[in-house]
């Protein structure tokens, strides 16, 4: 074979090999531009807080979580998108300065504590106690008490649930925790108190089923006001 043919025949893979660089590069910078690192766009692309059913009923209710736990990275669902979104300050995303959450932490779809009735505008939260799980996803809780919390003067209340997979999903109110699993709940009063920093939030103790009953109602009723 000829020199010259060699040179065109190299001269040509040359040319295709750089042709799919530069498409496969053109197609990485595509996919970069339309991500967003502070935004978890959810498959099927529902409202988290207005296209999730709550199904509350005999203590159990849908819960959707925004923070796995052990995660210090605070998300929570944009009441504006619906979508999950890393909460930002000074254009950074928020990291919590504490020990990683004592639970998956969320909220309650279709649910909201207005500061007319002392709340601070956004969707109820709660802590499902259990390994950690994904984030935006949506459990079937069973809700076992409520930790009630001032944050600067605000009502900012939790709901305490136990998740299928927990091996507290035994557990049925916040007096049989304490019972048989010691020490837990007092983890949750001491992070939850102490996680925005010193006198930022005040516990005020925790409530059993019917008291979170109340205030779950509350915030479902003061939803569908809106």
């Amino acid at each position: 074979m000829s020199s010259i043919l060699i040179n065109r025949i190299y001269s040509i893979i040359s040319a295709l090999f750089l042709c799919f660089i530069m498409h496969s590069c053109d197609n990485e910078v595509r996919e970069v531009s339309t991500s967003n690192k502070y935004t978890q766009q959810n498959k099927s692309q529902i409202n988290l807080l207005s296209d999730i059913n709550p199904d509350f009923e005999n203590g159990f209710v849908n819960a959707v979580v925004e923070i796995p736990s052990g995660t210090a990275e605070k998300w929570e669902v944009n009441k504006a998108s619906g979508q999950v979104s890393w909460e930002k300050r000074n254009n950074v995303g928020r990291v919590v300065n504490y020990l990683g959450y004592p639970g998956n932490y969320g909220m309650i779809p279709q649910t909201c504590l207005n500061k007319e009735n002392g709340g601070d505008g956004d969707p109820l939260d709660i802590v499902v106690l259990g390994p950690p799980l994904e984030r935006g996803t949506v459990v079937r809780a069973k809700i076992i008490g409520i930790l009630y919390l001032l944050d600067n003067g605000e009502q900012d209340h939790k709901l305490i649930a136990v998740a299928p997979n927990s091996p507290l999903y035994n557990i049925n109110s916040i007096a049989e925790l304490n019972q048989k699993y010691i020490g837990i709940s007092r983890i949750l009063e001491i992070w939850f108190s102490n996680y925005k920093g010193p006198k930022n939030m005040i516990s005020n103790g925790f409530g059993n089923l019917n008291h979170a009953t109340e205030i779950l109602n509350l915030a479902l009723d003061l939803y569908n006001l809106k």
